[in-house]
């Protein structure tokens, strides 16, 4: 049985402060923090060791438009379902991109 989640993989959202983006999957995490720096923003998890293994309720890892990525707490996001396509692609692209599985634009 799987465990409860506010936020599933792959699925877009918005910080507090109009910034869209998309929730990172487990698989692909690790490799985004290896090669994407932290965006630092407002509402992330900031304290040393504290989002090693994000669950995906109160920690979320999401990936941004500006290329970098922040375990946000889940009180300051929010689902964003009506995210235009053309900047859901370019998200998903980002996502293969830092993954290793194929450049830009390539789902």
């Amino acid at each position: 049985m799987r465990a409860k989640r506010l936020f599933d993989a792959g699925e877009t959202v918005t910080t507090f402060t109009g910034e869209a983006g998309i929730v990172i999957p487990e698989p692909a995490l690790s490799a985004i923090r290896t090669r994407t720096r932290e965006g630092k923003r407002p509402g992330r998890f900031f304290a040393p060791g504290c989002c090693h293994h994000p669950d995906y309720v109160i920690q979320v890892p999401v990936l941004f438009e500006d290329g970098t990525y922040d375990v946000m707490r889940a009180m300051n996001i929010r689902k964003a379902p009506d995210v235009p396509e053309q900047k859901r692609a370019f998200l998903q692209g980002l996502i293969h991109e830092r993954t290793g599985q194929g450049p830009r634009g390539q789902v």
